[in-house]
């Protein structure tokens, strides 16, 4: 089988690049160029659309799991009010868990949580401040986890209304004092920019100077990576490509960036592919491809963390993830809400496992 080689891509600096402010921490530690670092979504944008109620015991449970298969980052939880996302009522009894019992695992764990406003991140801080903890620190041996939070902002004026009631500009600037208050308390910061690839208002078109501008404007406040979503998964191989030319164009580093593929179309490992070609090595999934938008009809899912990882071990890149755990933990999770696992891989591996232990 022939190895997949990463392109490693040389720019040299752009008159037009936006000039960058000074960063408070360095944003990934330094990899080899064939590791690729996958977030765990599940527990949180995998989650926040189910219909059925799902017990605090289950997302534990859940999130327990996954420490085990060798993700370093998932998603545990958002502070969102319970009226908006019901699902996420829970995380405040989430984050003591993880605070107090946290699973156990062979590496170090960063925990995010979502925060959609000012107050959501202050209730996160006197969480922590209660129970005497602090963030951690990225890559120190003496945390075996640390808490990160995430913020959002929208690449369509059309999104940005329906989801956060305000313009791009004013959720920008409510973004700035969540930011500063972070840095203020040594806490990661991961940004997301939604319908970056097509929005269910305004459709598949969205500018890709428009996404550019977003992003560096959430490095600039501080931002320590950047996710770039495509939310309702119109996105595809050649308009992917273009929004990450234009990305590179407004001077941000690869380093700085994630992909978030929905599989709506069934395009997200295509889009994989595309996005590791150009050097983007930070990657979203959901375990079983559990997902979907509350403020986007019609979105299925985001991509299966199965398949992702059974994608990028095929092109021989290394993630650290054990696959045959991950594969019986999406048919687990999709056991408990009452739905289809909508892993191809996972099932693929799990009918093989079968097959295996039933052969003398």
């Amino acid at each position: 089988m022939q190895t997949f080689k990463p392109r490693l891509l040389f720019r040299c600096p752009l008159q037009t690049a936006r000039p960058r402010a000074a960063r408070h921490f360095a944003t990934e530690a330094r990899l080899t160029a064939d590791h690729v670092r996958i977030v765990e979504v599940g527990p949180r944008d995998g989650l926040q659309n189910e219909k059925k109620s799902i017990s605090l015991e289950t997302k534990l449970e859940l999130i327990s799991k996954l420490a085990k298969t060798g993700l370093t980052t998932i998603e545990a939880g958002s502070f969102v009010p319970a009226k908006w996302v019901p699902q996420m009522a829970s995380t405040s009894e989430i984050l003591q868990h993880l605070i107090k019992k946290p699973p156990h695992s062979d590496n170090q764990i960063a925990y995010n949580y979502l925060v959609p406003n000012i107050k959501g991140l202050e209730d996160l801080v006197k969480i922590m401040d209660a129970e005497g903890a602090t963030a951690g620190s990225k890559g120190d041996p003496e945390f075996s986890t640390t808490t990160e939070i995430s913020l959002f902002a929208a690449a369509t004026e059309a999104f940005s209304k329906a989801n956060t009631n305000c313009t791009i500009a004013e959720s920008l600037e409510r973004v700035r004092p969540i930011v500063a208050l972070a840095k203020e308390k040594h806490i990661r910061v991961r940004g997301y920019v939604s319908v970056a690839l097509g929005c269910p208002y305004e459709g598949p078109n969205v500018a890709p100077s428009k996404v550019a501008d977003i992003t560096a404007t959430l490095l600039e406040m501080g931002a320590d990576e950047v996710s770039v979503a495509d939310t309702t998964g119109m996105g595809t191989a050649p308009r992917t490509l273009e929004l990450l030319k234009a990305l590179s164009a407004a001077g941000i580093a690869n380093s700085d960036l994630a992909l978030h593929f929905h599989d709506t179309y069934g395009q997200a490992l295509v889009n994989t592919v595309v996005g590791l070609e150009h050097g983007v090595r930070i990657f979203d999934s959901s375990v079983g491809g559990l997902g979907g938008c509350p403020y986007s009809k019609g979105a299925t899912g985001n991509v299966a963390t199965e398949d992702l990882v059974h994608t990028l071990h095929s092109l021989g890149m290394h993630t650290g993830i054990d696959l045959e755990e991950m594969s019986r933990i999406g048919s687990w999770i999709s056991d408990q809400l009452g739905r289809a696992n909508d892993s191809r891989v996972g099932k693929a591996t799990l009918a093989r496992i079968a097959r295996e232990k039933s052969c003398p």
